[in-house]
């Protein structure tokens, strides 16, 4: 049974639905409730399944949606249409000393890539500085993520860098770990950067099966050994790309993660924008299932320790339930958050809408030096990236979940099956994830896989009793 009529307007067509709103039911999987959801607003309410038809035609539940209707659907937009630029994925390298085997970066580039010279790097982000101060409010304080390649290859700079700009940026830096020894994490923790590594196992046999350097070695025991030096440190976390290779791993790879102390971690299906991820991609059917255990491990664990491990990526997609505007990530939202809340420099200066897309030169809006930052934000490249929505893309226009998802990401759309407006390449395991944050709701555990102090500062929308 479904309440909802896919949308039609376009092709000239008008349903008359009286008072509306059009509730499409989702089976979450719960013995007892299932969830009813507004696509367009991303309204949801759990509702008894004995008591299904009073809730989807009349009642309390209704009334005081159409009274806040209008509000909703305003902040949805803006949550998708409203943001601005507001970050920057800086490239300050091209170069890596691992060839992992999904890396989203061409190897040509990774292996005899050019870099930034301090004097480059300082005046990029001094033109970053000026372009903020015209764009954001005073109070705003822009972020600059250090990233990969491998950014510690270029340590020198981006230290000198990070002690000139600290009151301009906050700073992050995103690393394969393999560089970082004790002077290093002295640096970055004294200074409160942000430090985000990858280790793709619980066991060096797991991690090495993709992350290996040139000469095919494999390097978790040098990320490992990172590790130990930032536990402790609240501003640190761990992505782990999941690969085939990993896949029946993850529930092991959280338990390892917790025992680290990592505070956060991602566990990120593999992005498809090269041959060599696509290779590695597990399917859906296969991966949302050890995904579902993974975080049923995390939730064992908190209970067991009073310790979070937030996994990041699944965090996102529940607060897309619960508190949309408190997102932290925004691949999952349509448009995405390519160059529209962030874009990424290159080692040359090139300026693209998210990092996913410095393999695909088609996608440059722009050079930082000779052109500047608005007018590649302005570009038609740009425009490509900001203008896809899910509204237009088949099937997902005419899902009911497609305000909590997205269908990311467009890079990989592009360069997986040819064009921007297609779905993204986890579909199911997205659906099993918003069936699992709903059952979560339901049984009151939010909380638990949520960042300590997540609803600081939030209204409250609507609340049903």
């Amino acid at each position: 049974m479904s309440f909802e009529i896919a949308a039609a307007s376009s092709r000239g067509l008008h349903f008359n639905l009286g008072n509306g709103p059009t509730l499409a039911p989702i089976d979450i999987g719960h013995p007892t409730h299932l969830a009813l959801v507004e696509p367009e607003t991303a309204f949801w309410a759990l509702v008894r399944k004995d008591e299904l038809g009073a809730a989807a035609t009349e009642g309390s539940l209704l009334q005081r949606y159409r009274e806040r209707r209008e509000a909703m659907g305003a902040e949805m937009r803006m949550l998708r249409f409203g943001s601005r630029p507001s970050a920057v994925y800086f490239n300050p390298t091209e170069r890596c000393n691992l060839d992992c085997g999904y890396c989203y970066l061409p190897a040509g580039a990774r292996k005899k890539g050019v870099e930034m010279s301090s004097s480059q790097l300082l005046e990029a982000l001094g033109a970053l500085r000026e372009h903020f101060a015209r764009t954001l409010p005073a109070e705003a304080l822009p972020q600059i993520v250090f990233h990969g390649a491998e950014p510690m290859i270029n340590r020198d700079a981006i230290f000198a860098a990070i002690d000139a700009f600290r009151s301009d940026f906050r700073f992050a830096v995103q690393t394969n770990g393999t560089l970082l020894d004790e002077a290093a994490v002295e640096f970055l923790t004294s200074r409160g950067i942000s430090v985000g590594l990858s280790l793709d196992g619980d066991v060096d046999e797991v991690a090495d099966r993709t992350r290996r350097d040139w000469a095919g070695h494999g390097v978790s025991a040098k990320v490992r050994r990172a590790l130990e030096l930032l536990r402790g440190y609240p501003a640190h976390s761990v992505i782990c790309t999941v690969t085939t290779q990993n896949l029946q791993a993850l529930p092991r790879i959280v338990e390892r993660f917790h025992a680290l102390e990592i505070p956060t971690c991602m566990l990120n299906p593999v992005r498809c924008t090269q041959p060599g991820g696509r290779e590695l991609k597990p399917a859906d059917h296969e991966l949302a299932p050890r995904f579902i255990e993974a975080l049923d491990r995390s939730l064992e664990l908190y209970r067991e320790t009073g310790r979070k491990l937030v996994v990041a990526n699944f965090a996102n997609t529940l607060l897309a339930i619960v508190a949309p505007t408190a997102r932290r990530l925004m691949c999952d939202i349509s448009p995405c958050g390519a160059g529209r809340c962030f874009f990424a420099l290159s080692a040359a200066g090139d300026i693209y809408p998210c990092s996913e897309f410095l393999g695909l030169p088609e996608f440059c809006g722009g050079n930082l030096f000779s052109d500047g930052v608005a007018r590649a934000l302005e570009s038609p490249a740009f425009a490509r990236v900001t203008g896809r929505t899910v509204d237009r893309i088949d099937p997902c226009s005419s899902c009911s979940i497609r305000n909590y998802c997205g269908a990311p990401c467009p890079a990989e759309a592009h360069a997986a099956a040819g064009a921007l407006e297609r779905p993204g390449a986890f579909c199911e395991l997205y659906e099993e994830q918003v069936r699992y944050a709903f059952r979560q709701i339901a049984e009151g555990n939010e909380d638990a896989f949520l960042w300590d102090g997540w609803d600081d500062g939030l209204a409250t929308t609507l609340t049903l009793a």
